[in-house]
C-alpha cells in the first residue's frame, strides 16, 4: 500500500473531512500513516491553513510543511489563478518528491486534492494529471446537491479513462436538505464504479467522518 488520492466533484465537496478519515482509518490498522496537500488556496499570512492543519493533526508520520504542502496562496480561487498571482508556477516535479519523501517514511500517504478533479495547476497540467503522476487509487468525494450526479458521472469517467486505480466514492451531504436525497444516492450507487464507500450525514464544518474503519475495509478488499 502506498496510500490514496483524495479528489471531490467540486470545492466544498468534503475532501478533507474523508482525508482526515482515511488517516484515522489507516493508523486503526497499526500503519504509519503521512498525509499531504500539494496544493492549497486561501491560506491567511502567517497560520497555517485549516484543510492543511487538518492533515498534520491527523497523521503520525511528521514531516516538513513544505512536504505535506509544497505550495499555499493567500487567494481563495483556482490554484493556477493564485499560483499566478503570487508569481509561483505549480511544478509537479516539485510535488512528486514532495510525496516521495513522505513515502519513504510511512507505510501509506493520503494525498487530498484541490478543487475538483479537473482543476487546473498551471497553463498545461491540471489536478487528475497529478493525481495520474503518482498514481495512487482514487477516492472520489461526492458533495451531495443539486447537480452532484453530473458532477461525479463526469470525474468518475475521466478516472477510468486515464486507466487509473479506482478506489470508491464517499457521499457528504453539504446541504442540510437536499431534496430527493435518497434517489440520488441510489443513482450515484448503480452509476459509479467501485464501491460506496459510505454516505456521510451533514454537519458542521470539521465534523469527524462516520465509521471510517468500514471504509478502509471495502478499500482494502477491491
Amino acid at each position: 500500500m502506498k496510500g490514496f488520492f483524495v479528489t471531490g466533484t467540486d470545492t466544498g465537496a468534503g475532501k478533507t473531512r474523508v482525508a482526515v478519515a482515511l488517516v484515522h482509518a489507516l493508523r486503526a490498522q497499526g500503519l504509519r500513516v503521512a498525509a499531504m496537500k500539494p496544493v492549497a488556496a486561501g491560506c491567511v499570512p502567517g497560520e497555517l491553513n485549516e484543510d492543511v492543519a487538518a492533515l498534520v493533526e491527523a497523521a503520525d508520520v511528521k514531516a516538513g510543511l513544505r512536504d505535506v504542502n509544497p505550495y499555499a496562496f493567500a487567494e481563495p480561487v483556482a490554484p493556477h489563478i493564485a499560483a499566478g498571482l503570487a508569481g509561483v508556477r505549480i511544478d509537479l516535479d516539485v510535488i512528486a518528491a514532495a510525496y516521495e519523501r513522505l513515502a519513504a517514511h510511512a507505510d501509506a500517504v493520503v494525498v487530498e486534492g484541490a478543487g475538483g478533479w479537473r482543476v487546473p495547476l498551471n497553463e498545461r497540467e491540471d489536478m487528475a494529471g497529478l493525481a495520474e503522476r503518482l498514481g495512487l487509487p482514487v477516492v472520489l468525494v461526492v458533495g451531495l446537491r443539486l447537480g452532484c450526479l453530473n458532477h461525479a458521472l463526469l470525474t468518475a469517467e475521466s478516472i477510468v479513462r486515464r486507466g487509473l486505480p479506482w478506489a470508491g466514492w464517499v457521499g457528504n451531504h453539504i446541504e442540510r436538505e437536499m431534496p430527493y436525497a435518497a434517489e440520488n444516492i441510489a443513482a450515484l450507487r448503480s452509476r459509479l464504479p467501485g464501491p460506496c464507500l459510505g454516505v456521510q450525514p451533514f454537519c458542521v464544518s470539521g465534523a469527524a467522518a462516520a465509521d471510517p474503519s468500514s471504509w478502509l475495509d471495502l478499500l482494502l478488499n477491491n
